[in-house]
C-alpha cells in the first residue's frame, strides 16, 4: 500500500469508514506516503487525519459525482485505487421484498440507481484519474465495488429480495462490461466486484437473526480482508467476482 492515492466512496458507512481508518493508520505504521480521499453524503465526518481529504458526494446525482471528481483533480494528479462501498438494501419506509406482490416501482428504481447505475457513473468520471496512475500487471490500478452474493444468479436458491438481488446482478454485469472496455482502453487496470461477508452494519441490522454463529463480521475485519484481497490482485484478475477471502463467486 506504499505511496498510493485512494478514493473510498461511502467513507462514512460501516465498511467504508473501516477502510478509511485502516488506510490512514497504515501511513503512520509503515511510514508510507498514502493519501486518502473519502466521500460522505450529508453529515460531515468527525474523523480527521493529515492525509485524509473528505468530499461530499451524492451517488444518485451524476453532477455531484462529476463535481467530486473535479475536486480530486485539484488536489491529485491521479488515483491508484477506487473502492465504491455505497449500497442500498432497505430504507426507513421500505424493506426487501419477500414476494412479488410487494414489488413497487419507486423502491425498485432506487435500488437500481444506488446499487447498479452509480458504479458506472463513478467509473465514467474517475477514469481520467485512474489512467494517470503508475502501475504494472502485478500492481494494477484498482476499481473495486462492493457487491453481494445474492447478486449471483446461479447461487440463488431461496428467492425473494427482488430489488436488491436484481440491482446487484445488474451491478455485476456493468462491472464485467467495464472490465472488458477498460482492458482495451487502459493498461493494467483491475475492475473487480467483491462480497464482503455479512457485516454488522446498519445495512444488515434488520436481517442478522438468521446469520450463523461466527459468520457476522465486524466492519474492521471485513475491511481488512477486502484490502488484503485487493493487494493480491493483478491486471489479469480484472472482471472477477470474489468474496472477502478472495474466493471466486459464480455469476
Amino acid at each position: 500500500m506504499n505511496n498510493k492515492t485512494y478514493l473510498i466512496i461511502g467513507g462514512t458507512g460501516g465498511i467504508g469508514q473501516a477502510m478509511v481508518r485502516q488506510l490512514v493508520t497504515a501511513t503512520a505504521n509503515e511510514q508510507s506516503d498514502i493519501r486518502v480521499f473519502a466521500t460522505y453524503h450529508r453529515s460531515v465526518p468527525d474523523f480527521e487525519a493529515d492525509n485524509l481529504h473528505w468530499l461530499q458526494m451524492d451517488v444518485s446525482d451524476e453532477d455531484s459525482i462529476e463535481q467530486g471528481a473535479d475536486i480530486i483533480k485539484q488536489h491529485s494528479a491521479h488515483l491508484d485505487w477506487v473502492i465504491n462501498c455505497v449500497g442500498l438494501l432497505h430504507t426507513e419506509t421500505a424493506q426487501p421484498e419477500k414476494a412479488l406482490r410487494q414489488v413497487g416501482t419507486d423502491f425498485f428504481l432506487q435500488n437500481m440507481q444506488i446499487n447498479a447505475l452509480a458504479g458506472l457513473l463513478i467509473a465514467k468520471h474517475i477514469k481520467p484519474l485512474l489512467a494517470k496512475a503508475e502501475r504494472s500487471n502485478e500492481q494494477p490500478a484498482i476499481f473495486a465495488t462492493i457487491s453481494a452474493r445474492v447478486g449471483s444468479i446461479s447461487d440463488n436458491q431461496v428467492g425473494g429480495w427482488y430489488s436488491y438481488r436484481m440491482s446487484k446482478a445488474a451491478l455485476n454485469m456493468g462491472m464485467k462490461n467495464l472490465s472488458i472496455e477498460w482492458a482495451r482502453a487502459l493498461k493494467d487496470v483491475c475492475v473487480v466486484v467483491m462480497q464482503p461477508g455479512t457485516v454488522n452494519t446498519q445495512l444488515s441490522a434488520p436481517f442478522q437473526a438468521n446469520v450463523t454463529e461466527g459468520h457476522l463480521f465486524t466492519p474492521a475485519y471485513s475491511a481488512e480482508c477486502l484490502l488484503e484481497v485487493l493487494v493480491g490482485l493483478s491486471a489479469t484478475d480484472s472482471g472477477s467476482f470474489v468474496d472477502w477471502a478472495g474466493e471466486s463467486i459464480p455469476w
